[in-house]
């Protein structure tokens, strides 16, 4: 059974020790960058921290957009939900991977009530459900992209958190926008669920899990 260690560095993976821990990128979710309603931001942050202390372990840290055409993906157990399932229907939602081992995938959210972070087949249970109780309006579908092809460019000017006059939806991060030498903003590129168009690949609910939840045998 996996428990985290008490100061918060590594996961344990079992009792015996026969594997090697698997490292806790971030040790407390306090500490994390985090702004209500700037999910992209706050996962930029996320790749930016790992970049910057755990950089060998950047090749195995996924940034996952989650939407469909009509942008209305049904989320449970998110912070903002009101209901008893705190239930959420978010135009897109954005998650940190980290994938250590073919058997081992844990999910960062840092708008989910779940721990942080959440083995990949409890978030997704809780989380996602299944689409077979959803009308087809509402299927899931998620963007994978390399953590490595995220930071370099990834970019926002924040106009869609902007009214019409120019004024904030929601207050944006008191850091600069994110811009790239070839961009100031190309998260609808992201957020679109067009496999044909923009990066990564695109998958629907049963291709993410298969892709990221694979039992030990």
């Amino acid at each position: 059974m996996a428990s985290e260690s008490t100061n918060g560095r590594i996961i344990q993976e079992n009792c015996n020790n026969t594997k090697k821990p698997i490292i806790n990128l971030f040790p407390k979710q306090g500490d994390c960058s985090y702004v209500s309603c700037y999910c992209e931001e706050n996962v930029y942050k996320l790749v930016e921290e790992v970049t910057k202390v755990h950089p060998n372990e950047l090749n195995k840290c996924f940034v996952v957009f989650i939407s469909n055409q009509s942008r209305t993906v049904p989320l449970w157990r998110q912070r903002a939900g009101k209901n008893e399932d705190h239930l959420v229907i978010w135009d897109y939602h954005v998650l940190f991977l980290y994938h250590p081992e073919p058997d081992k995938c844990l999910v960062y959210d840092l708008d989910s009530e779940l721990p942080f972070p959440t083995y990949v087949h409890k978030y997704v249970t809780e989380t996602f459900r299944t689409d077979h109780i959803l009308k087809p309006d509402y299927f899931r579908y998620f963007r994978v992209i390399d953590g490595s092809e995220f930071i370099k460019h990834f970019a926002s000017d924040r106009r869609h958190m902007k009214r019409p006059n120019g004024t904030w939806i929601k207050p944006p991060p008191n850091y600069p926008a994110i811009c790239t030498p070839g961009s100031i903003h190309n998260l609808e590129d992201y957020i679109q669920m067009d496999g044909a168009k923009g990066p990564g690949v695109v998958l629907n609910l049963t291709q993410f899990v298969q892709r990221f939840y694979k039992p030990a045998t």
